[in-house]
């Protein structure tokens, strides 16, 4: 469901799945979307278009259901496809808010089905690289993350969805932001302080446009986050600094540049450190990673990560930033209790 440019990511990503029916609220993008993904296999059924979501979701010859809509339709649409025993991959952030996450985290429950949230850059190789050297304990005791992400936007972006918060639930917090969270909290665990501002500094729009986080853990590690659409040449960096080394992401491909990690061991008498650097130069393999996954948290009915619990703490944070702002739209889409 929901066939724009993220959805089109989606079908071009099912590896040993098979795109049965699509449908869009713009029912010529649905359209485009199965004739390009019948024509992409050799003597494939090209996929039925359905006109909504609903006839969609009731068709049996679906298992599962990629929900790749705008924000304000993100949960609705996955709690109806959870509610016809499909599973679900949604996109992130999941919901305009924790609170309209809450029914489809209940209805998931209910129907034991898997449903999984699209924060497809823990699958990007240097993300995953350096979260095996987190995990084995490489860095020593991790201390603290720093992490940058922006765009530039493009010409008519203060017109687009994104800029419309009864569509997107914010600005570039909730959409760029969560990604970042979820790697901190990835990386670090559990927040239980959040402080933050997000302001609208260049971008004509009813919505942030940059969004600074200072977050803790109960250990007082600390995230230390900045994401905009201000930022005139397109950047990833996150960092990731340990007692004894430090780990650095740099870059996602494309337009933000090589994908590449950085590893600073630290020496016994300090000074510089030991160098290691791995560079990424391929193709954006994240999204296929991510659906392979998918499908073996299905076959294997194991429980999945990233779910709704990572989209649920992403946009307590997103909240409680939106709240410390003193912004409209924060306070209309207040996370549950």
């Amino acid at each position: 469901m929901g066939c724009g440019l993220i959805g089109q990511k989606r079908a071009a990503a099912l590896g040993r799945a098979r795109l049965v029916a699509c449908a869009d609220a713009r029912p010529e993008r649905a359209a485009a979307l199965a004739h390009a993904a019948g024509a992409a296999v050799e003597h494939a059924v090209e996929p039925a278009v359905e006109p909504d979501a609903a006839r969609l979701v009731a068709r049996t010859d679906v298992d599962a259901v990629i929900v790749a809509t705008t924000n304000d339709a993100l949960a609705p649409t996955a709690l109806a496809a959870v509610q016809a025993g499909k599973h679900v991959l949604v996109e992130k952030p999941g919901a305009r808010s924790a609170s309209e996450l809450q029914p489809l985290i209940r209805a998931a429950a209910a129907a034991g089905v898997r449903v999984r949230v699209g924060f497809n850059h823990r699958y990007h190789p240097a993300i995953q690289k350096a979260h095996e050297l987190v995990t084995s304990g490489a860095l020593g005791p991790l201390m603290f993350v720093r992490g940058r992400y922006g765009h530039g936007g493009r010409v008519g972006y203060e017109r687009e969805w994104r800029a419309d918060p009864a569509l997107s639930g914010g600005g570039e917090l909730i959409d760029q932001g969560v990604h970042l969270i979820d790697l901190s909290r990835w990386m670090l665990g559990e927040f239980t302080e959040t402080t933050g501002i997000a302001h609208t500094y260049f971008w004509r729009m009813p919505v942030d446009d940059n969004a600074f986080m200072l977050l803790r853990t109960a250990a007082q590690q600390t995230a230390m986050l900045h994401v905009s659409c201000t930022e005139w040449k397109n950047l990833f960096s996150f960092e990731i600094y340990g007692r004894d080394a430090k780990a650095h992401v740099e870059g996602l491909g494309g337009s933000y540049g090589v994908e590449r990690l950085s590893f600073y061991q630290m020496r016994p008498e300090m000074g510089p450190p030991d160098t290691t650097i791995w560079e990424y130069p391929g193709p954006d393999r994240s999204w296929e990673l991510e659906f392979a996954e998918f499908l073996e948290d299905i076959r294997l009915g194991r429980p999945v990560s990233p779910g709704l619990d990572d989209a649920d703490a992403a946009l307590r944070v997103v909240h409680a930033i939106y709240a410390q702002s003193r912004l409209p739209y924060g306070a209309a889409l207040a996370p549950a209790e």
